[in-house]
């Protein structure tokens, strides 16, 4: 069976890259004012925690409560190394957890079949 997701990272980088020149020249053009970057960096502080805590808020409740923490992150992590970190790692965890989940899975079923 093949990977329907195989190519989606070279399709996201390719899609990405004309949003990513934008972006790039906008915010080069905000770091030549001193005070419009700081404003902007506290801007996406602000926003960015306010992101996470309604995201932690949600998490006991039904809904994308974690996806909503993950967004905060990355917000976080356009202006922020130690939340482009934070983020890379919970990935890693993440993509841990369901390849362990998937192969439970497979397991179970594998029993199940021979039972």
């Amino acid at each position: 069976m093949a990977d329907p997701y195989l190519d989606d990272a070279a399709r996201a980088k390719r899609l990405g890259k004309p949003v990513a020149r934008f972006m790039g020249r906008w915010r080069e053009a905000i770091r030549r004012r001193p005070w419009l970057n700081t404003a902007y960096k506290v801007i996406i502080t602000v926003f960015g925690v306010l992101v996470v805590v309604i995201g932690l808020i949600l998490v006991p409740l039904p809904g994308p409560g974690w996806l909503i923490v993950f967004l905060g992150l990355t917000i976080l992590g356009t202006e922020f190394h130690w939340a482009r970190r934070l983020l890379g790692w919970l990935r890693r965890v993440l993509a841990r957890f369901w390849e362990r989940w998937n192969t439970w899975r497979a397991a179970r079923r594998a029993r199940k079949a021979q039972a």
